[in-house]
């Protein structure tokens, strides 16, 4: 039986033009889905670092890395977990407000830690940073209200304790 779980790579790049292409090419190339990707400079602005989350068994994601390895741009990649990481996300969600409801909604956010970030006639956008399983609890407490827009960086990770 294989099993087939999420995995999380972090991967250090030098940030020039086209870095991002040739990574997303070589997962295009050998058929692999990339779940989401969250890209930034890191301290050094010659450095970028990319979170990039997929489902694979062991030995795809063990290809995946060897392959990210081979290529000219690529300084590290390192296979993240839950227990050593510190995982985020970003979430902006847009949600019907009327007068009726709009309290309650407020109610819900300050439950979740969420910011009012604009406030329209008949709407609220909210931000809300935290991990997927909080952001999802969120969004689907927030469906019955009507969620007009909404938008997930996808993750962004960093190894705890000392690490680069």
């Amino acid at each position: 039986m294989i099993k087939i779980n999420k995995h999380m790579l972090s991967v250090l790049v030098e940030n020039q033009a086209g870095v991002l292409s040739k990574i997303s090419g070589l997962f295009t190339r050998r058929g692999y889905n990339i779940d989401s990707l969250s890209v930034g400079e890191t301290e050094d602005p010659e450095i970028s670092r990319m979170t990039i989350t997929l489902e694979g068994d062991r030995q795809t994601v063990e290809q995946i890395v060897k392959q990210l390895n081979k290529l000219i741009d690529v300084i590290k990649v390192t296979e993240l977990t839950n227990e050593d990481s510190v995982c985020r996300e970003l979430l902006l969600i847009k949600v019907k407000a009327d007068l009726k409801t709009r309290s309650d909604i407020i109610g819900i956010a300050g439950i979740f830690k969420a910011k009012i970030i604009d406030v329209a006639k008949e709407s609220l956008i909210l931000e809300l940073t935290g991990d997927s399983e909080k952001i999802e609890a969120f969004t689907e407490i927030l469906k019955p209200y009507g969620i007009l827009e909404y938008n997930r960086t996808g993750l962004t990770a960093l190894k705890r304790g000392k690490y680069k």
